[in-house]
């Protein structure tokens, strides 16, 4: 095998293995988080402590969900590769939105995982006197208002998986498939309605992602 080859059957394994792993790391995050049948959305700071202080299980789902931002973005670049014919320009689109959306939801990820995790080891008593300014995190105020570009994830790749269908790389019910779970994710803040999308993405992706893995030869 020479060196060309073999390159091109590691990246189709490693975006194989993305496009596989990354729905189902979204899955776990959201299934991880407390009350995920409620469809309260959080809009006080008394909230958000009720969510998070004490609770290890909500900052490991935030922080599963940001490690699942690589494989994202080796999903959105291989799409990006792939699609060149009918396809082109829904894949290049579709891959600028979904890497800088990428980058955003870290930046979000950062602030509601690092940070409040970092927040929550304060005493009580020194705790208390921080709960009010935590409502600059709920609004996203200042700079944190970019953290609203993760949603071109979801649009980014809804763009791509156009492109999939237009050149009949997946069929017509995964794309719909697929489309019907990144349009549920496009919901933040109802954990149970992106955890219904992230199961709709699973079921859309898989025969995909064992597809690519099965012409590497990594499967």
């Amino acid at each position: 095998m020479n060196d060309v080859n073999r390159h091109k059957k590691i990246m189709d394994t490693i975006s194989g293995v993305s496009i596989l792993a990354f729905p189902v790391m979204l899955l776990v995050g959201f299934l991880l988080h407390p009350d995920i049948v409620s469809f309260e959305i959080v809009h006080t700071p008394e909230q958000l402590v009720r969510n998070f202080r004490g609770n290890t299980i909500w900052h490991v789902g935030h922080l599963i969900v940001a490690f699942a931002i690589p494989f994202i973005i080796f999903a959105v670049m291989h799409f990006m590769h792939i699609l060149r014919e009918k396809g082109l320009w829904y894949g290049i689109v579709g891959g600028v939105a979904g890497i800088f959306g990428s980058v955003a939801l870290g930046l979000d990820k950062g602030s509601l995982c690092l940070i409040l995790s970092g927040f929550d080891t304060l005493p009580d008593e020194q705790f208390v006197g921080l709960i009010p300014y935590l409502q600059v995190i709920i609004d996203k105020a200042g700079l944190l208002v970019v953290n609203w570009l993760f949603l071109l994830i979801p649009i980014g790749v809804i763009i791509q998986t156009i492109g999939l269908i237009k050149e009949k790389y997946i069929r017509r019910w995964q794309g719909i498939v697929i489309i019907i779970g990144l349009l549920l994710l496009i919901n933040p803040d109802i954990e149970i309605i992106s955890t219904v999308g992230a199961v709709f993405m699973i079921a859309g992706f898989y025969p995909l992602g064992i597809k690519i893995l099965k012409r590497s030869g990594g499967s």
